[in-house]
């Protein structure tokens, strides 16, 4: 799941990225309206952490910007205001969701992963391709029968491509939704995370490489 959050409150804002990033989202991290416009406009975020008073761009504009331009992007408001008619004036901007600050961490998270998979389409509750099974609701994998433990990445990655459906998937595609933007694009860390999923999946290979193209689970 790929996440921007935007907010002014730079402490706060690196908090919730962190949080979120340890627990397996790709996260971008902005600190005012206009640049949350602007990675919006080249980046397809599943879920969008809107504070409302954002400087430069004030929120609700972001919000009814969003919501116009790119109706698939679930968008969370966050707010100091915390009354019904700030709640109500909140959703009526279009987002999906609202929480008032202060709020606990475990129910932004919460909420953000409820709102990820209302962005995407529905799934079957286990993914299976190649002799592989992928439970995302439990975050396991087993092939074959042998139970197969993964690094977040790692289970990121394969979700993707079983996903895909023997669809070949490009790496810049699995750099957009496993990590985020501080990884290089020109690195090898793709490469070096599907020689180890390869790995650990064992024999006989599951995934295969199209030249020039991505990955693939035939």
């Amino acid at each position: 799941m790929r996440v921007l959050v935007a907010e002014d409150e730079k402490p706060m804002a690196n908090a919730i990225g962190e949080g979120l990033r340890d627990n397996g989202l790709a996260v971008d991290v902005v600190y005012d309206g206009a640049v949350a416009l602007e990675r919006c406009g080249y980046t397809a975020y599943d879920v969008v952490v809107l504070d409302r008073g954002l400087p430069q761009v004030h929120g609700d504009e972001v919000c009814r910007t969003l919501v116009s331009a790119q109706p698939a992007t679930r968008i969370l408001l966050l707010t100091a205001a915390s009354g019904v008619v700030d709640r109500v004036a909140g959703l009526e901007l279009g987002a999906d969701d609202y929480l008032p600050k202060p709020f606990a961490f475990s129910e932004l998270l919460a909420r953000v992963r409820s709102l990820g998979r209302r962005s995407r389409p529905a799934v079957p509750p286990v993914l299976e391709r190649a002799g592989i099974a992928l439970d995302p609701a439990r975050h396991l994998v087993v092939r074959s029968d042998r139970p197969v433990t993964l690094t977040k990445k790692e289970f990121t990655v394969l979700e993707e491509l079983l996903r895909a459906d023997g669809t070949v998937v490009s790496a810049e595609h699995l750099l957009e939704t496993a990590w985020d933007e501080n990884v290089n694009p020109f690195s090898n860390t793709v490469r070096v995370t599907m020689s180890s999923l390869r790995r650990k999946l064992g024999t006989p290979a599951a995934i295969e490489t199209v030249s020039g193209v991505g990955y693939r689970i035939p």
